[in-house]
């Protein structure tokens, strides 16, 4: 164990792993096939030496800080990088005037901002001159959604490049291939099985900083032998019990994973919808936020198809209140089922959307005198509540009095489906409709 002890010092003496086996060139960068494959737009770009302002847009750990220093170490520019916490307006002046000069002596810039969504608007804009002019090639590194975080002026003059989420095969080789590395632990024989770097890869969800710092920290905690370690099972499964969840409940993927609910369970994909919710639980979502989206899908896509789909969400919402994670998680799920498998209208929905649509389109005209009620003996003289017929008076409860004005009497909002329950909404509706135009109870 003495020999782990000074192993162990020996690591902490040099920089992380991720930081030591850092790719220097495009052969060796691993993923983002799509961008710097052979024949890629931005492959031939950084070839021919023709780089612009570019925005590197993409979850984190998939290498868009690497990529921008093979940019810069392939061009054969100056490498200058930015932090929103340490610079301000004025260093930003300072170095840019820099840039200036050393443009005007031939060599260029590359000025990399690594989270340029935490630069306020004011520090966006500082560069904005200097990429007009060309003093600068700015490349930004975000992993929130450009269109949101950077200035619309900034955002115009670059181009966005989405960055992928590694795949648990890329990974792998970049594990391997790491392990291969004279840079990686120099002097030691590293033995780590096939399978457990397909746990490391799984475990790290996309993130290659993760993966490298994850196998760094099973070696680190192996024992030693003769300049030899070997990572085991057992200590995988005591170091790697839960996998760092992809979920920002504060960024945009709390928004894309709750569309691919909604969408799911839209589409009565029930497996999907259980997997999409999974997501959110385990990403540490609100569960009474759920419940509020499970409210509003129980009426917007069921509707009265199926009137136990809001009976049972708001009984949902009432238990995530009360009991809150993790007893709570059955009962969402509970939720979610239910409405993946119930039958289908969106016609309370399109209802309010269209008489929305009519309320904007036309002029808001009082109320018919005839509905509105008496309170007073003047209200009375003036015609309030003059002809109005009482339902209940009627066989039929029914009368062919108007009740509204009558330039958009004829208009119609809900249109009933034939789903589930809503199919004998639509037969008394029709019925109803027919009913009228039938008869006349005599209103003047």
């Amino acid at each position: 164990m003495g020999q782990a002890s000074l192993f162990e010092e020996e690591m902490n003496q040099s920089a992380p792993l991720a930081s030591r086996v850092r790719p220097k060139t495009l052969d060796e960068f691993v993923g983002q096939g799509h961008l710097v494959g052979e024949g890629k737009f931005l492959r031939e770009m950084i070839d021919k030496d023709q780089i612009s302002s570019m925005i590197f847009w993409g979850p984190p750990g998939v290498g868009k800080t690497t990529l921008a220093e093979i940019i810069a170490k392939t061009t054969r520019s100056r490498f200058v990088t930015f932090s929103a916490v340490m610079n301000g307006i004025k260093e930003i002046r300072v170095i840019m005037n820099e840039a200036e000069e050393y443009r005007q002596l031939g060599e260029r810039t590359i000025v990399f901002i690594d989270e340029i969504h935490r630069f306020n608007k004011a520090q966006q804009d500082a560069f904005l001159p200097y990429v007009e002019k060309g003093s600068i090639i700015l490349i930004g590194a975000t992993t929130e959604n450009p269109s949101f975080e950077v200035n619309s002026a900034l955002l115009s003059r670059t181009r966005v490049f989405v960055l992928k989420q590694l795949t648990a095969e890329e990974l792998q080789m970049l594990l391997k291939r790491m392990l291969r590395s004279p840079l990686a632990f120099p002097d030691w024989d590293i033995e780590v099985s096939d399978s457990i770097l397909k746990q490391i890869a799984i475990y790290s969800n996309g993130d290659a900083r993760t993966a490298l710092n994850t196998l760094e920290m099973l070696v680190i905690n192996s024992e030693t032998r003769d300049q030899k370690v070997r990572v085991t099972e057992d200590l995988v499964e005591t170091l790697l019990d839960k996998k760092t969840a992809y979920y920002d409940k504060d960024g945009e993927e709390h928004y894309n994973i709750i569309s691919a609910l909604h969408k799911s369970m839209r589409n009565s994909d029930v497996d999907s919808a259980i997997y999409w919710l999974g997501r959110m639980i385990d990403g540490g979502e609100d569960p009474v936020y759920i419940a509020r989206r499970l409210l509003r899908f129980a009426s917007e896509d069921v509707g009265l198809a199926d009137n136990g789909a809001l009976n049972l969400a708001v009984n949902v919402f009432q238990a995530c209140r009360y009991i809150g994670l993790p007893e709570c998680d059955v009962h969402l799920t509970q939720c979610v089922i239910y409405l993946s498998l119930a039958p289908k209208s969106n016609a309370t929905y399109k209802a309010r959307t269209a008489v929305q649509k009519d309320i904007k389109k036309t002029i808001d005209e009082p109320v018919p005198l005839h509905l509105r009620n008496a309170t007073t003996k003047l209200m009375k003289e003036v015609g309030y509540g003059k002809g109005y017929q009482l339902a209940h008076f009627y066989d039929e409860k029914l009368t062919t009095m108007p009740t509204r004005p009558a330039s958009i009497s004829n208009h119609v909002y809900y249109q009933p489906t034939e789903e589930g329950h809503e199919a004998r909404m639509k037969q008394r509706l029709d019925y109803i409709t027919e009913w009228k135009r039938r008869n006349d109870t005599g209103f003047h």
